[in-house]
């Protein structure tokens, strides 16, 4: 069993109320997309508040959603977010989510079994916005590996062996 997991955290600032004709869509989308989330390889947990989503949940202010979960590793979210049908919605979150101008989006290794609280995530994404990316707080754009993790050197000793 791995010692860490990857937990993820974004926000986004909604355009309008969840009930409003401009957010219908997104709406509709969210039990489908967070099925596809849950049957997705190296998928582990993701927040939830009333409901089986997190939309509910303002820690931030009434027009900040907020997106947690938890994952075997980087590769698995990644699938998920940019190659599953998850990518549809994405596409289209400019008709729903405000830009921002501060990162939107954390990364972070958590030790295995461990799940993240709202304010756990919330001050890494703090952390990341104040230092850019580091092993503590990162993003798909400077992953950084998992914490005892032996980086190859990229070494090439040709096909002898060195000890003779």
């Amino acid at each position: 069993m791995p010692a860490y997991e990857l937990a993820q955290l974004n926000i986004g600032r909604v355009k309008g109320s969840l009930d409003s004709p401009g957010m219908a869509d997104f709406v509709a989308s969210l039990d489908r997309i967070n099925a596809l989330a849950d049957a997705s390889p190296g998928f582990l947990w993701r927040l939830k508040g009333e409901g089986d989503d997190a939309t509910s949940l303002r820690p931030i202010g009434e027009q900040v959603l907020v997106n947690m979960s938890v994952w075997k590793d980087v590769d698995s979210l990644r699938k998920y977010v940019y190659r599953s049908a998850h990518a549809e919605v994405l596409r289209r979150r400019d008709e729903w989510f405000d830009r921002m101008s501060d990162a939107a989006i954390v990364l972070w290794w958590v030790r295995a079994g461990h799940r993240p609280s709202v304010d756990e995530a919330l001050s890494r994404l703090e952390l990341l916005r104040s230092q850019g990316p580091t092993s503590e707080a990162f993003t798909f754009r400077a992953i950084y590996p998992v914490p005892g993790a032996v980086e190859n050197v990229g070494i090439d000793l040709g096909d002898e062996c060195p000890a003779t």
